[in-house]
């Protein structure tokens, strides 16, 4: 690279900081510009990848100003150029406004010296964006061996014309006009509006803003402007899309590439273009409705679906890279003396089960170990009745608590001929009239006393023995 090249701004275009434009050379010395674009990441974070940036026919780096904005805050290195013939990089002919071209090879040696020269600035991986003419040129470039790029997405390719004329029609004249000498005449259409034409009837864009801004830049530089294509030019065309249109030859690139097709484009076949994406390996196809060929240049609505198609592709080849998480981790190192915090609350809600079964068993027992609390001598009793009767003695001073309810009374019967049914020979224990004396004898004289209490309420003593009768009959 030489010495720095400019980079032409208007009000309403702003190149995006961090630009550095160069002279590089091409093909047979070819004088050629470039711009490099780097993104400001604050901190240890590195660029995602890099964007290699391919405009259309006539369209200068200026004119992508705001695309390269947005990849820069996506975190992407971008790499605009200007083909040979147009921008401010070399001319081929006398007259500056020809658009014209001799076969596609001196643009893919001038594009492979634009990597050659720029790839120890480009961090990996590499996508590459390419408009109409530049997308074409982009992937006749991956068809032909470049293997550098991850992947590319390809804004309305020129992957097919549209001509006044029949294909076998156009490339007749075409042929024509290059053997009688005329391969650097304007075609039929003359030499254009270079510097321009009215909003209104354009073939482009359906945004008036983007349109106007396009203009302007070639009104503060005319050496921007470029005018009709030649005949060399129509040549180079029908000879790259030819090649294009083998799916052997699309069969080469092997990495994902995505096509985004303008649904109203009056220059390029549609239809070309999604025969493209289906030979390719990983191809995919995306179309835009309503949009004219300028695809970057039209409606945001529009735009957005390319956008989203730029984002789903770089998402996929070039993924946020780790270095941005590796913050998140200090900051989640700061809960550690947290995770901490559980582990001493786990010995905490250990010892709490083992109190909790402890004191209800305590409880019961000082109770029952102070006999000098003679509020409570019904509850001194049961405990000793328990040992008794493991059940059923539990169940009546519960019933003595509460005499008055009958119907308590007589649920509790109900209880009783279960375990008469179950233990047979509790309920002889129960019959206290034929072997009073033993459990007199067996030292529990303290029991009769609490027999003498409970007859004391007269209905519940007159339903016990009715209780006990069917009990008799059993036996």
């Amino acid at each position: 690279m030489a010495e720095d090249a400019p980079l032409i701004e208007t009000p309403d275009a702003k190149a995006p900081p961090g630009a550095e434009a160069a002279w590089f050379s091409g093909a047979g010395g070819a004088k050629l510009r470039a711009a490099l674009f780097t993104p400001s990441l604050g901190g240890e974070q590195r660029p995602r990848g890099s964007i290699v940036l391919s405009g259309g026919r006539t369209e200068p780096i200026e004119k992508y100003y705001e695309f390269i904005a947005e990849c820069l805050d996506r975190g992407f290195v971008v790499l605009a150029h200007d083909w040979r013939g147009q921008g401010l990089s070399r001319r081929d002919l006398a007259d500056p406004l020809k658009g014209h071209a001799r076969g596609f090879k001196p643009y893919l040696d001038d594009f492979r010296a634009l990597l050659g020269a720029y790839e120890s600035r480009l961090p990996k991986p590499w996508i590459a964006v390419g408009h109409s003419m530049g997308g074409c040129l982009t992937l006749l470039a991956m068809a032909q061996g470049e293997g550098r790029f991850a992947g590319a997405i390809l804004s309305a390719p020129m992957l097919g014309l549209r001509t006044p004329f029949p294909p076998l029609v156009s490339r007749a004249l075409t042929s024509l006009n290059l053997l009688v000498g005329r391969g650097g005449a304007y075609t039929l259409g003359g030499p254009g509006k270079p510097h321009g034409s009215p909003f209104e009837g354009n073939l482009l864009t359906h945004d008036a803003a983007r349109y106007a801004r396009t203009q302007g830049l070639t009104a503060a530089e005319p050496k921007l402007a470029l005018g009709a294509p030649t005949w060399g030019w129509i040549d180079f065309g029908l000879r790259a899309t030819a090649y294009l249109a083998r799916p052997e030859a699309l069969r080469k690139v092997t990495v994902p590439v995505t096509i985004v097709s303008a649904e109203d484009d009056q220059l390029i076949d549609a239809a070309a273009q999604a025969a493209a994406a289906r030979h390719l390996p990983q191809g995919k196809f995306v179309s835009i409705p309503g949009a004219y060929h300028e695809i970057l240049m039209e409606t945001d609505p529009m735009r957005n679906i390319f956008l989203r198609a730029f984002d789903a592709l770089t998402g996929r080849v070039a993924p946020m890279p780790v270095a941005p998480p590796k913050p998140v981790p200090a900051p989640a190192a700061a809960p550690a003396p947290a995770a901490a915090a559980p582990s001493a609350a786990k010995p905490e809600a250990k010892p709490a089960p083992a109190p909790a079964v402890a004191k209800p068993t305590a409880a019961p027992k000082p109770a029952a170990n102070t006999p000098a609390s003679k509020r409570k001598p019904a509850m001194k009793k049961p405990a000793a009745k328990k040992p008794a009767a493991k059940s059923a003695a539990a169940k009546k001073p519960a019933a003595a608590k509460k005499p008055a309810a009958k119907k308590t009374a007589a649920k509790k019967p109900a209880a009783k001929k279960p375990a008469a049914k179950s233990a047979a020979a509790k309920k002889p224990a129960v019959a206290k009239k034929p072997a009073a004396k033993k459990p007199v004898a067996k030292a529990a004289a303290a029991k009769k006393p609490a027999v003498a209490k409970k007859p004391a309420a007269k209905k519940p003593a007159a339903k016990k023995p009715a209780a006990k009768k069917p009990a008799a009959k059993k036996a």
